[in-house]
């Protein structure tokens, strides 16, 4: 059962609200339509009910405001517009990482593809699906968490008959299952057609609450279908007895086969046809444009089966039920990152760009080791590996704003901290193995160019190893926290590019005065502090890892993240928002 109570949204300046103390229910085991004409409300009012709005009221859906919910993936699912992706990831691809996001199997992601009639399309990119194929992905998506309640924004809006009629008899089986089903339109006779509760609406205030068949009988006009291949002589003859008859009578012809006879009645029109010796392939009386009943096919009714019994209130205990973890949104992360080709793409630009700056720069012999196996020539802020790693971590929020699937119908992208740790966390693993992949690249390169007898490994190599790897996992961060807080995979770019371009620089002259006391000597003195326990192996690691902190461009990568991470917490993070 979903409740509201009161709906009310704010008001712009002087006009007033799109929603006005609006109440309705929309029962179990049913389909209710919220109609009105466009600029109604109707969408606000979903919007409210998703609380994606500021306003006032109440919403309850099984009892529960939505702020309570512990699972909100299990319990509402909504389609407001097209669905959104990346258009290079596949249909599979894209509902298998937001089944990870929601905590559900990543085989859900197959049944909700049979269920949607989406089955031979699971391969196909986003950027190419026709238009009904993308309305049924969106579905798919809602479907995911098996949820009780579906929320629809005019989800038949630029479809075809035959895309509307799946449409719609995929939301009776889930209506007949036991969910409950709110959906918004425009038409009328769409609402009458398929819906059995009517909730219409104008200017943001409840007009009518009613079942189908009263709303059809009170508001539409009842009417004669006829189908006949002399359609235009029949509506001839049908008009011109009318009018001798003075009955008041509009006869509308579709398809050329169709004739529809408003203010007259079966009788009167079959003898007509008798008369003229017309043949007739269909009389049958109606009320409005309804057409044939709601029905779907026995396959379809089956494979929504096993989300009606998930969403039946009676069989909650039993169902499959969304898996609460912790490593929820690194699994959604992992998916991501490895789901599109941008992610292959800058990795394998960075190996090969860095092999050949590394050859480049070792063939005159002036240059330091470390320099040609960083591939880091000074005409460059930073290396390639670096670069990359900035702007696969730009990348993984950038593309979050650009793209919001993962809070579809839900508002942006939302701002939360495990969602924020994910990525901090798979961009320091990929940034790692980038680094490491490229110094490999660059050393295979140097050696076999050059020749392994000139090209030797350092003794300092662990002090470089560390140096390096903290860059580009330093870069990464800077891309994530940049792209998180400006909300565009640019100002992740423009992040790590700070650094190196105006940060180091201004560091590099405030550390570069006289100190008056040395921090020297602090790695055993942490050891004595510690204990026997201290192993004296760390102490050169320890050592190693405070000369990296030390140099300006890690005291700069440090402050950056520190205040990105800052201004992060205190702008975006947002309670009621949970995984």
């Amino acid at each position: 059962m979903l409740q509201a109570i009161g709906l009310t949204s704010a008001p712009h300046r002087d006009r007033p609200p799109a929603v006005d103390d609006l109440t309705f229910e929309a029962p179990p085991g049913a389909v209710t339509a919220l109609l009105g004409a466009p600029g109604s409300g109707k969408t606000t009012a979903l919007r409210l009910l998703l609380e994606l709005d500021r306003g006032r009221g109440l919403v309850y859906f099984r009892g529960r405001p939505l702020r309570r919910i512990a699972q909100p993936a299990r319990e509402v699912g909504v389609v407001l517009g097209d669905v959104p992706g990346h258009p290079s990831r596949t249909v599979r691809g894209q509902l298998r990482m937001l089944a990870a996001g929601a905590g559900v199997p990543v085989g859900r992601a197959d049944e909700v593809i049979r269920a949607v009639g989406l089955g031979g399309l699971e391969g196909r990119r986003l950027g190419v699906l026709p238009r009904g194929a993308d309305r049924r992905l969106a579905l798919a998506a809602a479907l995911l968490g098996a949820p009780h309640t579906l929320l629809l924004d005019d989800p038949g809006a630029g479809l075809s008959s035959a895309e509307q009629g799946r449409l719609h008899r995929l939301l009776r089986a889930h209506a007949e299952a036991g969910g409950t089903v709110l959906y918004t339109t425009r038409d009328a006779r769409d609402a009458a057609r398929n819906a059995d509760h009517v909730v219409t609406v104008d200017a943001g205030r409840l007009v009518a609450a009613q079942r189908a068949d009263d709303f059809a009988r009170t508001r539409l006009r009842p009417r004669v279908a006829v189908r006949t291949p002399h359609a235009a002589r029949l509506a001839a003859a049908v008009a011109q007895e009318a009018r001798a008859a003075r009955r008041p009578v509009e006869v509308v012809t579709e398809d050329g086969t169709l004739l529809l006879v408003y203010g007259g009645d079966c009788a009167q029109v079959g003898d007509t046809a008798f008369r003229l010796g017309v043949p007739v392939h269909r009389l049958t009386e109606e009320t409005g444009d309804t057409g044939p009943g709601p029905t779907w096919a026995g396959e379809e009714a089956r494979a929504l089966r096993p989300l009606g019994e998930t969403a039946a209130p009676d069989r909650a205990a039993t169902a499959r039920r969304p898996i609460r973890s912790p490593l929820r949104p690194l699994r959604y992360e992992l998916r991501r990152i490895a789901g599109v080709p941008s992610t292959w793409l800058v990795v394998a630009g960075a190996l090969a760009v860095s092999a050949v700056l590394a050859v480049l720069l070792g063939r005159g012999g002036g240059t330091p080791l470390p320099a040609a196996l960083a591939a880091w020539p000074d005409l460059l802020p930073l290396p390639p590996a670096a670069l990359g790693a900035g702007l696969l971590g730009a990348l993984s929020f950038g593309e979050e704003y650009r793209y919001p699937a993962l809070a579809a119908g839900r508002g942006a992208v939302p701002r939360r901290l495990a969602l924020l740790f994910a990525k901090l966390a798979v961009a320091a693993v990929v940034s790692l193995l980038l680094g490491a992949l490229v110094a490999a690249a660059d050393l295979a390169a140097l050696r076999l160019v050059y020749g392994a007898e000139l090209i030797t490994v350092p003794d300092n190599w662990a002090g470089m190893g560390v140096s390096w790897l903290g860059l580009t996992i330093g870069c990464a961060w800077a891309g994530v926290l940049g792209a998180g807080v400006f909300r565009a995979a640019a100002a992740g770019m423009a992040a790590v590019l700070f650094v190196p371009v105006a940060l180091v620089p201004l560091l590099g002259q405030v550390l570069s005065g006289p100190a008056v006391r040395s921090v020297a000597g602090l790695p055993s003195r942490l050891g004595e502090f510690a204990g026997p326990r201290w192993a004296p192996s760390l102490d050169r690691w320890f050592a190693v890892a405070l000369e990296v902190v030390g140099q300006p461009a890690g005291v700069a990568l440090a402050l950056t993240l520190t205040v990105l991470l800052c201004v992060y917490v205190l702008t975006g993070v947002r309670r009621r928002a949970r995984w």
